[in-house]
């Protein structure tokens, strides 16, 4: 951990709605004028998508149904680890980008690079003010690395798992042209590394955001429509309050329509999500920057 290079790390299942949190991050960062290093958690996996698709069929060709990347085979934790290791230290590191699609891919051509594979390693730019990591493993820990140790500040994003399975069946199905049984043969094949690397992370991270639903969604696979935010609620945990020095009186009168349901946890309207994320990082995204300063 470093308060002259900070690292923050946003952590949350596929489909969990960790963009949310990068979105409200970057509202904050335009305001304080603050220049991240971005790292998307997807750069670190350890094969490109052409790869990825072999690496699972000789798997299952072997009797494993669990090679995904959530574990640790596919991916690069140790790299990882290191980065935000070496960035808290010196305010560098190595870092790539992985292309999602022929959109993503289009500026990389000359580099004879397409949708699913990676690119080159390279430099973190000078004069960033801190590292901002949104991905799969921003708080991951094995026997082999830790990744969250080197993390200043992480959140996790965790809605109930029947809503996870209900917005990556939408997105995958919608936007990226998945039949529904594909989605969910992927998310069966997950189970096992979901269960074993992405959820011991939130007993890891400082502040969880778990959206939850209010209406049925007893079964995920027929379901027609994401819930909205006003058909949701979100639970607000703070693991360790007194070092964020949380002021639950202000945003109880801040955000109408919350209450405490314990004394480290705060539930809002789904619908002022955003609102509670800004209220809640931005004090604390001014405490990093002004010890930054102070260091």
């Amino acid at each position: 951990m470093s308060k002259k290079h900070p690292v923050i790390a946003v952590t949350g299942s596929s489909g969990a709605g960790t963009s949310t949190v990068k979105v409200a991050f970057e509202h904050m960062f335009r305001r304080e004028k603050i220049v991240p290093a971005v790292i998307e958690g997807d750069s670190f996996h350890r094969y490109n998508r052409a790869d990825m698709k072999k690496k699972v069929a000789e798997a299952e060709e072997n009797g494993c149904q669990a090679f995904s990347h959530f574990g640790e085979d596919a991916n690069l934790f140790g790299d990882l680890a290191s980065l935000f290791e070496t960035y808290g230290k010196t305010g560098s590191g190595k870092r790539r980008l992985y292309l999602h699609n022929e959109e993503e891919a289009e500026p990389y051509k000359s580099l004879n690079l397409g949708a699913g594979e990676f690119t080159p390693w390279e430099d973190i730019p000078d004069g960033t003010d801190l590292l901002f990591y949104e991905g799969l493993h921003g708080c991951v820990k094995t026997e082999k690395a830790d990744v969250a140790r080197h993390a200043d500040l992480k959140i996790g994003v965790v809605p109930v798992i029947n809503l996870e399975w209900i917005q990556k069946i939408h997105r995958d199905t919608k936007t990226r042209g998945y039949s529904e049984e594909a989605v969910m043969d992927t998310i069966l094949r997950r189970m096992h590394d979901y269960v074993h690397y992405i959820i011991p992370q939130f007993i890891l991270t400082d502040i969880n955001f778990q959206r939850v639903p209010i209406v049925d969604t007893s079964d995920p696979i027929i379901a027609r429509d994401i819930p909205t935010p006003d058909e949701s609620l979100v639970v607000i945990r703070f693991r360790k309050m007194e070092r964020f020095s949380v002021d639950f009186p202000f945003l109880l009168q801040m955000i109408s329509g919350s209450w405490m349901s314990r004394r480290n946890t705060i539930v809002v309207p789904g619908g002022k999500m955003g609102l509670a994320m800004e209220l809640i990082l931005q004090p604390i995204l001014h405490q990093i920057i002004q010890d930054k300063t102070k260091s």
